[in-house]
């Protein structure tokens, strides 16, 4: 058993036949993950790693039952693609389209919640349980990050997160499943959403959180563990606790307002809550340890 993604769930690739869906489609297949077919319009009758490509997910989903759709799709045609997965009766979607315009994130999102799904993206690497299968663009061989163990990772960076994880593995520890939400100011699901999912899985000892300065998300991990919603140990660490103050930052998700949101927020609520902040990713690992989890 893993969050959201293990060997048994059927994947579609929408966008499988361009050059980002067929090098990554090649990869999620060799970690394990059971790719079923494609979708990208005009190219019926085509396969791709001996997958048989469909022109639209409706026709792939009549031959084919599928669980989930991963989108390597340029960002003006997110929404359509998701919007087209999420009419086909598809759960659970991964994009990692950088740009995605606001607007279309915000329909992403409140449509996603109307047909009971959850969306991972954009501006993410995706979703992945080592040595099991993943849905996006993660460097899976890289063994001193991907390892499997029992250390649940959610993050809004993706600089950082090779980083983060790589201190993880070093200190004993292992991944169960790591999520990248993704960097921009409306993601399709948020942290604390995804919490109540590491929270049942059994194969989750312990979650870190990867963040950032701006945006509430790290601040509603905090009021899920306020509210007993989690109850897991969990260790965060966050990137721009350097920035100055009323420096705006580059990042788009890196959007400080409302009296929230700034790095000291942030350490304030999870250190109130219980959490325990990292100032290093080294000790990310060193503060895992001392909560109690046990290694590898």
């Amino acid at each position: 058993m893993s969050i959201f993604i293990d060997q048994t769930t059927t994947v579609c690739v929408q966008g499988i036949t361009g050059k980002e869906g067929s090098f990554w489609t090649k990869h999620m297949i060799e970690l394990g993950t059971q790719v079923v077919c494609g979708v990208t319009p005009g190219k019926e009758g085509q396969t791709v790693e001996n997958k048989p490509v469909y022109n639209s997910v409706k026709k792939a989903a009549q031959q084919h039952n599928i669980d989930a759709s991963m989108l390597f799709v340029p960002p003006r045609f997110t929404k359509d693609a998701v919007f087209e997965a999420l009419d086909a009766g598809i759960k659970k979607i991964v994009t990692i389209g950088d740009g995605i315009p606001l607007h279309d994130m915000v329909a992403i999102r409140q449509a996603a919640k109307v047909h009971n799904a959850m969306v991972v993206g954009g501006n993410t690497s995706g979703v992945i349980s080592p040595k099991l299968a993943m849905m996006g663009s993660f460097p899976h061989w890289i063994e001193r990050v991907y390892k499997k163990g029992n250390i649940g990772i959610m993050t809004r960076s993706g600089s950082l997160t090779n980083e983060v994880t790589a201190m993880v593995v070093a200190a004993g520890y292992g991944v169960s499943t790591l999520i990248g939400v993704g960097g921009d100011p409306v993601p399709g699901t948020r942290f604390a959403e995804f919490l109540e999912l590491y929270e049942n899985d059994p194969e989750t000892e312990a979650v870190v959180i990867i963040g950032e300065l701006g945006g509430t998300m790290e601040e509603e991990v905090a009021e899920a563990i306020n509210d007993k919603r989690f109850t897991k140990p969990l260790v965060a660490f966050l990137g721009g606790r350097t920035a100055p103050k009323g420096q705006k930052m580059g990042h788009a998700g890196a959007i400080i307002s409302g009296g929230k949101g700034s790095v000291e927020d942030k350490i304030e609520a999870l250190t109130k809550a219980g959490a325990l902040v990292a100032e290093r990713p080294r000790l990310v690992g060193e503060l895992l340890e001392e909560l109690g989890v046990s290694k590898a």
